[in-house]
């Protein structure tokens, strides 16, 4: 049986006050999760608080980007060394943001998870295509090549260790959700390209899907036979609205 997952991805949103609160109630309640992880990723300067509200319960904490270098001059970058000196888990590498508002090409999104990999995290890598690639028909042709970029960099024993996630460019922040039936076709045809690569990767490895996901839609949306859960943008600042969505993905 797959992992099921709801990862919070708080972007740059936070402050130390509010996030005790919202950290306090989601360890609190997620201890009654049977099945699934909940997950938080934080901004870099709350990642010492997560850790420290969060040993010890169930959830568990990572980061929303990484360097894809280990150490160096790299001025306000971060690396996963040292992400994982602060427990993290889970670290977010390709989100559509850093592709679109950052430069990111596929090739650095494949260095950055062979980063995390390599210190021993569980790297979520995204893949996605934007409006007018859905309105051409080319998803499948975008979220493909994304991958492959990936596969070849990580090979089967990292593509092992790592978790996918859809997320529809066009969702994310917009109010708009991909049908949970698009949702399946994407992560259908996502695993059917991992099969090609091996056939027991494709039927272990979660795929979560993002992209305005909400405690209204996630169980229908996480009821689709290839969608493992979420990963959660703006509810994931809400404690009930994020348990809830937790909720669906145990279920």
């Amino acid at each position: 049986m797959r992992q099921r997952l709801a990862v919070g991805n708080w972007k740059m949103h936070g402050n130390l006050p509010e996030n005790w609160a919202l950290l306090d109630k989601v360890a609190a309640a997620a201890g009654g999760l049977s099945r699934a992880i909940a997950s938080v990723c934080v901004p870099f300067p709350y990642l010492a608080q997560a850790q420290s509200v969060l040993a010890g319960s169930k959830v568990a904490w990572g980061g929303q980007n990484v360097s894809q270098h280990p150490k160096g001059a790299f001025t306000g970058e971060v690396s996963a060394g040292m992400l994982r000196e602060f427990g993290c888990r889970h670290v977010i590498v390709g989100h559509s943001e850093r592709r679109q508002l950052f430069g990111e090409d596929d090739a650095t999104v494949a260095l950055k998870a062979g980063a995390v990999l390599a210190e021993g995290m569980v790297p979520i890598i995204c893949v996605g295509e934007t409006l007018a690639e859905r309105e051409r028909g080319v998803t499948e042709e975008v979220v493909g090549r994304q991958l492959g970029v990936v596969a070849d960099r990580l090979g089967a024993e990292g593509l092992k260790a790592s978790i996918l996630a859809y997320e529809p460019v066009w969702a994310i922040g917009t109010g708009k959700t991909a049908t949970p039936e698009q949702a399946q076709a994407v992560h259908a045809y996502l695993r059917g390209a991992l099969a090609r690569c091996d056939k027991s990767i494709a039927a272990s490895m979660p795929i979560l899907y993002g992209g305005s996901v909400k405690a209204a839609n996630a169980a229908e949306l996480f009821g689709m036979q290839d969608v493992d859960g979420g990963l959660i943008g703006g509810a994931s600042l809400v404690a009930e609205e994020f348990l809830a969505i937790c909720q669906a993905a145990d279920g």
